[in-house]
């Protein structure tokens, strides 16, 4: 086991308990009284915080560790590592308190010219490599997809200075930083980790290669997706239903190659894993399923004109296809300490996702009809708890960690042929 690795891994899954126990926060907010929290101001630092704390440094950690001499690899990228921490902490740290201010705002402009240089001394490492494979295309996409998303948040603070904020073009901003995030950077970085494991079992390489060529050349037409409530003109609208389509055949690709390599997958991996593995990838097909749905005007701006079902959408992708996804990852290559404990604690939470996201559909359709679903907030309440209790439980188990010799040991060495 790397013990470089573990410990980033370990530091963000700490990060994540303490996303759900913000999350546990906001819901109790909505349903009780807590009036000394601002809940705009807290929802903003626990938003950032999953981006940079969690989703980031387990990726930016995973990703180093792919790259060729990995032990002194990780001495190298150490101070970009904790740069990001410090990041992370430090909007959790400010914007629960002051909102967007001048403090708060110098950490987050921080993370992003992290960003910056981690997308170069990255990008830089993988041009060094002589047999670079279609991993490293994933990689380096998704490494420039987290600084492009940047071009977001600072089209905002050009608006806010300049005290001109236009509606469309605020919302329009708000969605490119997202979309960047969401199918750029940390999609593709999932989609790397897969692929250098399917072609160190030996999949084959040219279903993956049109795959990623699909999903890279569709990224940026596809943010119009988000955007469809905006007036554009017919030739522009084709291009984004041709996208849509691509990115469902891009997935079908994958999914088709998986299926047919089953038998040579499942007897590599843990059980568990392999539910889990399974579970994301539903997630992503109802979310790629759901995005395309989303060409229709009516249909989208139905969707972006009802909170819940944006904030559904948002915990879809950031829980159910990426988070499921890395802690699957993590599972199968024992890249932490795993033991009995360790499993009954992800189990918890990832049932606190699902538990979840049925609430939240439930209040999203309700509100389309504009009826109110009875002590909804109490329910969304209870799945915060849940998903808080499962991450209490993997971080004490690593605390107290003995190792399970009944858990099945794949190669931990992580390597991209």
């Amino acid at each position: 086991m790397n013990t470089s690795l573990r410990k980033w891994l370990q530091v963000s899954l700490f990060n994540l308990m303490l996303v759900a126990l913000i999350g546990v926060v906001l819901r109790y907010k909505i349903a009780f009284s807590l009036p000394f929290v601002d809940q705009k101001y807290l929802l903003h630092g626990h938003s950032h915080f999953a981006f940079a704390g969690w989703l980031t440094q387990a990726l930016m950690a995973l990703l180093v560790a792919c790259l060729p001499a990995t032990k002194n690899q990780f001495i190298k990228y150490r101070w970009i590592l904790y740069a990001n921490l410090i990041t992370a902490y430090g909007m959790l740290l400010t914007f629960p308190f002051v909102g967007y201010a001048t403090v708060s705002i110098f950490f987050s402009t921080l993370s992003v010219f992290v960003s910056y240089v981690f997308a170069f001394m990255y990008i830089r490492d993988i041009l060094k490599i002589k047999d670079r494979t279609i991993s490293h295309a994933w990689f380096s996409a998704a490494v420039l997809c987290n600084a492009i998303s940047s071009a977001g948040p600072f089209s905002l603070a050009y608006m806010m200075a300049t005290h001109h904020i236009q509606q469309n073009w605020y919302l329009a901003s708000i969605y490119f930083f997202l979309h960047f995030q969401y199918n750029g950077w940390f999609f593709f970085a999932c989609m790397g980790l897969l692929c250098s494991r399917l072609l160190s079992l030996g999949f084959k390489v040219a279903f993956m290669k049109r795959a990623f060529l699909l999903f890279a050349n569709t990224l940026i037409p596809a943010y119009f997706l988000s955007v469809l409530w905006w007036p554009m003109p017919a030739w522009l609208y084709l291009i984004v239903l041709l996208a849509a389509f691509c990115q469902l055949l891009a997935w079908w690709l994958l999914i088709s190659l998986v299926v047919k390599q089953w038998p040579l997958l499942k007897n590599k991996l843990p059980s568990l894993s392999k539910i889990f593995f399974l579970l994301s990838a539903l997630a992503c097909t109802i979310k790629i399923c759901l995005q395309a749905a989303s060409v229709f005007p009516s249909i989208s701006k139905m969707a972006f004109g009802f909170r819940p079902i944006v904030i559904g959408y948002l915990h879809l992708v950031l829980l159910g296809v990426i988070s499921i996804f890395i802690i699957a990852y993590i599972v199968a290559y024992r890249l932490i300490g795993v033991n009995k404990t360790v499993r009954a604690g992800f189990i918890i939470f990832i049932a606190g996702i699902f538990i979840n996201e049925f609430f939240l559909m439930v209040q999203g359709v309700a509100g389309i009809n504009y009826t109110g679903v009875p002590h909804i907030e109490i329910f969304l309440l209870a799945s915060a708890v849940v998903l808080l209790a499962g991450m209490l439980i993997v971080n004490f188990a690593q605390i107290k960690f003995k190792d399970d010799p009944s858990h099945k040991r794949p190669e931990n060495k992580v390597v991209i042929l």
